[in-house]
């Protein structure tokens, strides 16, 4: 009995000490941020300029596209309207006004084609050719812009968490290489390293996961853009078309 007495004072002892000695570990940003090694801020350095780029390219590619699709709303109409009354260069004009639209990029280039290849004589075949070739390298164009900065979205939502699991590998070498060099005992001995391999794991994810969800949602508007891109070249060639056989 008095064996198990002392044992069980003594393992109580002992998690006392290991709690007494640990010394206390703050875990404001600034705290984590001291806490962290070389290593691990770099990566932190890097997660947080791929979270400024991509906030970036959000921006841009946002007002971008809210600009394209207003302007595109206000255009088509107008242009509609100009040339049902046969008023080409009234059209080009509707066009040049509305320079954020993607519609209207695609479409001025095919009316300009088809006033620059004609001769003031009959609507040619040739004629007709030119333009749709217009519109389709014009389309390829547009196409490049609404998608630029994209790829860079993408390629930040897939490496970043990768990123922040370097860090908590490195996190983790840290606590353990701390746990073996470290003469006193307690939990201050890993809290370290084990707030390093936490803190790049949160910022890998909290950067990578808006940066895929946008990814996402501006590919979904840049097939949206193409799809109206497209039925305008159709719809421009059909009427180059019909007033070739009139």
């Amino acid at each position: 009995m008095i064996l198990a007495h002392l044992t069980q004072v003594a393992v109580h002892s002992a998690t006392l000490s290991f709690f007494q000695e640990a010394p206390a570990v703050g875990f404001s940003p600034l705290d984590l941020w001291h806490n962290m090694g070389n290593l691990a801020k770099g990566v932190v350095i890097i997660l947080f300029i791929m979270s400024i780029w991509s906030l970036a390219v959000i921006i841009d590619r946002a007002l971008y596209f809210s600009a394209a699709k207003k302007q595109s709303r206000e255009f088509a109409p107008r242009v509609a309207g100009a040339l049902k009354e046969g008023k080409l260069d009234e059209a080009i004009k509707v066009a040049d006004r509305n320079k954020k639209s993607h519609l209207a990029e695609v479409v001025t280039a095919g009316l300009q084609e088809f006033r620059n290849y004609g001769s003031g004589g009959a609507i040619s075949e040739e004629q007709i050719e030119s333009s749709q070739r217009a519109l389709e390298r014009s389309e390829a164009i547009v196409h490049a812009k609404l998608k630029r900065g994209l790829g860079g979205l993408a390629t930040i939502g897939s490496t970043a968490p990768f990123i922040g699991l370097f860090g908590t590998v490195v996190g983790i070498l840290n606590a353990f290489q701390q746990i073996a060099t470290q003469k006193t005992s307690g939990i201050g001995a890993v809290a370290g390293g084990i707030s390093e391999a936490l803190v790049t794991t949160a910022f890998g994810l909290l950067v990578a996961i808006p940066a895929v969800m946008t990814f996402n949602y501006f590919t979904g508007k840049v097939e949206a853009f193409d799809v109206e891109m497209d039925n305008s070249s159709s719809e421009l060639i059909d009427y180059f078309i019909k007033q070739s056989k009139r």
